[in-house]
């Protein structure tokens, strides 16, 4: 990461829309989102600039389709660690080094991690907890098959209520 996150209370409704339109198509022009906005072509480059500076925007990246490459399977896996000093880190850096790992989460309760795997074909995900059960610390795993993705919306923004929103532009 190039500089620190940009504070919650640092954006305006204008970040926001511009944040918005590149998240669904970063790809767009200079002047389309110059049009779209209301701002000059230089004002939307400086914005887009500083938004990238502050890693908001960390990345230009295509949104590729796992299904086009055979990545039917998916599977949500709670992991059970022991703990010892640095686990989370260690662990979490060791499981999400794991081919066919897309996510893997820190977190509180009954379980230590959850980790969302994608591959082809059966062989293939047990490979995935076989490698996940052989990691120092791991204890114990169970996962759960996905039977039908309903919703994967990675964007933020579109996920954003109108509460969460003005909260940003407010400066909340």
């Amino acid at each position: 990461m190039t500089g620190a996150a940009i504070d919650a209370d640092e954006f305006d409704e204008t970040d926001l829309e511009l944040l918005g339109c590149i998240e669904d198509d970063f790809d767009v022009s200079l002047d389309t989102l110059a049009n779209e906005l209301d701002l000059s072509k230089s004002a939307v480059h400086y914005r887009l600039n500083k938004l990238k500076e502050n890693d908001v925007i960390q990345g230009i990246t295509a949104d590729l389709n796992p299904v086009s490459f055979g990545l039917t399977m998916v599977a949500i896996t709670e992991v059970a660690v022991t703990h010892e000093h640095g686990y989370s880190e260690n662990v979490g850096t060791e499981l999400a080094e794991l081919n066919g790992v897309e996510q893997v989460y820190y977190t509180m309760g009954d379980v230590d991690f959850v980790v969302i795997s994608r591959v082809q074909d059966r062989t293939q995900m047990n490979e995935i907890i076989e490698d996940m059960v052989a990691i120092d610390s791991v204890n114990e795993t169970s996962s759960r098959f996905v039977m039908d993705e309903i919703a994967t919306n990675p964007k933020f923004m579109a996920n954003l209520s109108d509460e969460m929103r003005s909260n940003l532009a407010d400066g909340a």
